[in-house]
C-alpha cells in the first residue's frame, strides 16, 4: 500500500517543504496477529525520562540535533518482559519564552522514520511552530536501529530489473503468489515470537511511551497518512492524554477496511490520479510531444514499459522500476513535469532523464528492505486478510477493469499478508528458535518462549481471533482535533477523512478542493497551512468543515528543488 522498492511511504509522499524536498513516506495509506483488541491490556510501565546526547553517526543528522533512546516492551501484555529501544530525536523550541511542549510528528509509512523531523524548524513555512515547541521525531518499532525488522535478505529483495504487468498471465501470477508466500516464511522465520508485536496498537502504546518519556502530561502530535490512523488509534486508547492531534492525509479507520479494503480503495484512487497526469501531459503536448488525449498518452507510457521489459535501461531499469518511478505521480504533482519530461526524452532517444529518476540505489537496499518489512507485519498483523487466492484473484481482477495502473503490484506488495502466521504460529516459531540456542547455554530463553507460547494458546482459547480496534472517542472526551485532506489524494482517498471526523465528535475537517498532493501541511497551500499553524499555535479550531482552492497546478519545465527520497510510504 505505501512503501516496497521504492513504490511508497504509508508508506506515503509528502511535499512537506523539507528544504524545499519531496517527502517519499509510504501512506498509508498508506495494517492478522492478535494485535489489535481494545484497550483491555495491563497499563505500560513508567517511562523513564529519554537523556538526549549526540546523535550516532550512522543516523547521518547534523549536530544541532540531539538523540536519545525510549525503551518499551515488546509485548505489552506482559510489560515485565523483553524490551526494545527505540530511537528518538530532538531539536528544542527556538524561543524559550514561547514554548509550549513538544511536537511529536510521524511521516506515515507503515516503515517511515521521523528522526529527520527536527530539522524541519529551520524551514520558513515552520518557523513559527518551532518558536514554540521541540520538535520530536522517532523510528517506530522495527524501522532503523528501532528493534530492525527484516524478512529477506536486502540484496536479494533490490534484485532488479523487475517486471510490472497491468493485466498479468497465469504464469506470472503463480510466480507472484509463490514469491508472496516466500517471503511471509522469512519474516516468520526471522522474527519468530515477536513478529506478532509489530502493529498499529503498539505503535499507539508507543508513542504514550513517548509523551511521558519527554516529560509531557499531554500530547501535541501530527501524523500524515498512516501516521493518521495509529495517531486516531492513540486518541481511541488514551483521550485523556491528548492536546492537540492534526491528522494530515488521512486513513481510512473504519474496521472493516483495515486494510484489504482500504487498499482495493486506493487502488480506484490511484487511477483517477494518474488520468489527472494523463490529461495534463496531453495539455503540454506543445511542451513534450506524447500526444494530445489521455490515450494517446498512457500508449506512450507502455510503449516505455514494453520497450524496458525488451531491453532494461542500465540492465536494472524494467518494467517495475518505471513503474515505481511514475507512481509518484499520484502522490504529488510536483513529479509531474520530470516524469514527463523523463518519458518523453526517453522515448525520443535519450535515456538520462529517466535514468536518473529510475535507477534504484544499491546503497538503500538495507533501509528499503527494513521498511517493506514494517509495513508488511504492521498491515498483516492489524487486520483479517482473505487466505484464500482464489479471493485475491477475483478481487484484483475486478478492480483492474477499470483501475489497472496500480492494482497488480499493490495486490503483490500486500499478498504476504496472504500466508502471515498467527499469533500461535509466531509462538511456536519463537520456541524453536530458542530451542536451538538453548543447544549452546540458553535456557531461560527456551523456557520463557514456552511460557509465551502456553499464553498465547490461552488467549487464543478465550477470546478468539482479534481484528482492528474500532476508532471512535465518545463526545467531550477527546479535545478537537485537526483534520486535513486533498479532495483527489490517491494514496489516502478523501472518504477516509470524513469517515474519520463522523468517528472523533468536535473534529474539524480542513479539505483542499481539487487537488491530490498527500501531505497538505505546510506545503504549497497557504490556505491549509494558516489552518495547521493556527490550531498548533493558538489551538484555533475552524468550523466543522472548511474548504480551500487548490494550488497552483504544474507547469511544463518546473523542476523540485530537490528532490529528496526518505523513509516510507502504504
Amino acid at each position: 500500500m505505501y512503501n516496497t522498492k521504492g513504490r511508497r511511504p504509508v508508506r506515503a509522499l509528502a511535499l512537506y517543504g523539507t528544504i524545499g524536498s519531496l517527502i517519499v513516506t509510504a501512506l498509508a495509506t498508506a495494517p492478522a496477529g492478535g494485535a489489535t483488541e481494545a484497550p483491555d491490556a495491563p497499563p505500560a510501565p513508567v517511562a523513564h525520562r529519554i537523556g538526549f546526547g549526540r546523535c550516532a553517526p550512522v543516523e547521518h543528522l547534523p549536530a544541532s540535533v540531539e538523540c536519545g533512546k525510549l525503551a518499551v516492551p515488546m509485548d505489552y501484555a506482559r510489560p515485565d518482559g523483553k524490551k526494545i529501544e527505540l530511537t528518538v530525536s530532538r531539536i528544542r523550541a527556538t524561543v524559550p519564552g514561547e514554548r509550549q511542549g513538544s511536537l511529536v510528528f510521524n511521516p506515515g509509512g507503515p516503515g517511515a522514520s521521523s528522526l529527520e523531523f527536527p530539522l524541519y524548524g529551520g524551514l520558513p513555512k515552520w518557523s513559527k511552530v518551532a518558536r514554540a515547541y521541540d520538535f520530536v521525531g522517532y523510528a517506530p518499532r522495527g524501522v532503523g536501529r528501532s528493534a530492525p525488522l527484516s524478512c529477506q535478505d536486502p540484496k536479494e529483495f533490490a534484485k532488479v530489473p523487475t517486471d510490472s504487468r497491468m493485466h498479468p498471465d497465469a504464469a506470472f501470477k503463480r510466480k507472484k503468489v509463490a514469491a508472496a508466500r516466500a517471503y511471509a516464511e522469512g519474516c516468520a522465520r526471522r522474527a519468530g515470537a515477536d513478529l506478532p508485536f509489530y502493529n498499529s496498537v503498539n505503535n499507539a502504546r508507543d508513542l504514550d511511551m513517548l509523551r511521558a518519556a519527554l516529560g509531557e502530561k499531554k500530547l501535541t502530535y501530527m501524523g500524515a497518512s498512516y501516521g493518521t490512523y495509529f495517531g486516531a488509534v492513540y486518541a481511541t486508547l488514551f483521550p485523556g492524554h491528548v492536546r492537540r492531534m492534526i491528522f494530515d492525509s488521512v486513513v481510512n479507520p473504519e474496521p472493516r477496511q483495515i486494510w484489504y479494503r482500504n487498499n482495493l480503495d486506493q487502488n480506484i484512487a490511484f487511477e483517477r490520479r494518474w488520468g489527472d497526469w494523463l490529461r495534463w501531459v496531453a495539455k503540454h503536448d506543445d511542451h513534450y510531444h506524447l500526444g494530445t488525449t489521455r490515450q494517446a498518452v498512457q500508449q506512450a507510457y507502455d510503449r516505455a514499459a514494453a520497450k524496458l521489459r525488451r531491453d532494461p535501461l542500465e540492465g536494472k531499469i524494467g518494467p517495475g522500476q518505471l513503474q515505481s518511478a511514475f507512481l509518484k505521480t499520484g502522490y504529488n504533482d510536483a513529479f509531474w513535469p520530470m516524469r514527463a519530461e523523463a518519458l518523453s526524452s526517453y522515448l525520443h532517444g535519450d535515456p538520462k532523464a529517466l535514468i536518473a529518476q529510475a535507477l534504484p540505489q544499491s546503497s538503500g537496499a538495507r533501509a528499503e528492505e527494513n521498511a517493506n518489512a514494517v509495513y508488511t507485519a504492521v498491515e498483516c498483523n492489524d487486520g483479517p486478510w482473505p487466505r484464500s487466492w482464489q479471493t485475491w484473484d477475483r478481487d484484483n481482477t475486478e478492480v483492474a477493469r477499470i483501475a489497472p495502473f496500480e492494482t497488480w503490484d499493490n495486490a503483490w506488495m500486500n499478498l504476504p499478508c496472504a500466508f502471515w502466521p498467527d499469533r500461535s504460529e509466531s509462538a511456536e516459531a519463537g520456541v524453536q528458535a530458542a530451542a536451538r540456542r538453548a543447544e549452546h547455554g540458553n535456557g531461560q530463553e527456551l523456557a520463557d518462549a514456552t511460557g509465551h507460547a502456553a499464553q498465547t494458546a490461552l488467549d487464543g482459547a478465550l477470546h478468539g481471533p482479534r481484528g482492528p480496534l474500532d476508532v471512535h472517542t465518545e463526545p467531550g472526551a477527546l479535545p478537537p482535533v485537526l483534520l486535513l485532506a486533498a479532495e483527489r489524494d490517491a494514496a489516502t482517498p478523501y472518504k477516509g477523512a470524513v469517515e474519520l471526523q463522523h468517528r472523533l465528535p468536535g473534529s474539524s475537517l480542513v479539505t483542499e478542493n481539487g487537488a491530490g498532493t498527500h501531505g497538505v501541511a505546510f506545503n504549497d497551500n497557504a490556505c491549509v497551512s494558516r489552518y495547521a499553524e493556527a490550531y498548533l499555535l493558538h489551538g484555533k479550531i475552524p468550523a466543522h468543515r472548511v474548504y480551500c482552492a487548490p494550488r497552483a497546478e504544474p507547469v511544463p519545465g518546473q523542476k523540485a528543488i530537490r528532490a529528496q527520497l526518505a523513509r516510507p510510504g502504504k
